[in-house]
């Protein structure tokens, strides 16, 4: 085998692993969706508008507050302000899985790659030993994001027939979801287990507190998230691999 057909399989052998890691992503994408697509044909959108909004945005939070704003017929600068405040996490998301691609890796790729960093995605990809592949982040994308568009589809088409527990008992599906990717590592790693549970009771704190609590929740995640990981940064430093050899 040439090194081309080995680079070949190895995409591949990559895009798959990410398919199938992907697939309980898009089963929580689908049930959460459906109570987007409801609020959007509460906010008077078309299915096909719902569609190709979850499609090129693929952002609950930002989807549920751009909703929101189109109800209220707020302008278009409070729009763009609100999705910048609340998906800046996509950015540290992003800084994050960096660092674990090759610095050969093309710009197309990165871009790629950046398109469909969501939480589960990036929880998922983070989690990766060795360098990260973009042909595994495509496999995952190339199945959670179709879940998540057709979710939405389907919410405007039928959720206003289902009953409210129903509909309400799918809106849980994701947290659980999210669960499921961050539970093992924090398993494997203690000091991912103290940072879990310390960002929890922050998390938890910081809706209770004056004067904390009257910052946007997207906020928050953003200010927990840097203080947090700093922290863990320099309490738990992570020795690079060539640190790694020289002390073996």
């Amino acid at each position: 085998m040439n090194t081309e057909e080995k680079r070949s399989n190895d995409r591949g052998q990559q895009f798959r692993e990410g398919f199938r890691d992907g697939v309980p992503i898009a089963l929580g994408y689908l049930a959460v969706a459906f109570t987007l697509g409801i609020q959007a044909k509460e906010a008077g959108m078309s299915v096909w508008e719902a569609t190709v909004m979850s499609l090129v945005n693929v952002t609950s939070a930002g989807e549920f507050a751009a909703l929101t704003i189109i109800s209220s017929a707020s302008s278009y600068l409070e729009m763009a302000i609100s999705q910048l405040i609340i998906n800046l996490r996509y950015m540290l998301m992003s800084f994050a899985l960096s660092q674990k691609v090759s610095p050969e890796l093309s710009v197309p790729h990165r871009m790629g790659m950046a398109f469909g960093v969501t939480d589960e995605i990036f929880g998922i990809s983070v989690g990766r030993d060795g360098a990260l592949s973009p042909f595994y982040n495509y496999g995952a994308m190339s199945i959670a994001l179709p879940g998540w568009t057709v979710g939405t589809a389907l919410g405007v088409v039928m959720g206003n027939v289902l009953p409210d527990s129903v509909v309400s008992a799918l809106s849980l599906a994701l947290y659980g979801m999210f669960l499921a990717i961050i539970i093992p590592k924090a398993r494997e790693d203690k000091h991912v287990l103290a940072a879990v549970i310390v960002a929890m009771a922050a998390s938890w704190l910081c809706t209770k507190l004056p004067v904390v609590r009257e910052i946007s929740a997207g906020t928050r995640i953003i200010l927990l998230t840097v203080i947090i990981s700093l922290i863990a940064a320099l309490v738990f430093p992570v020795k690079d691999e060539q640190e790694a050899g020289e002390h073996e």
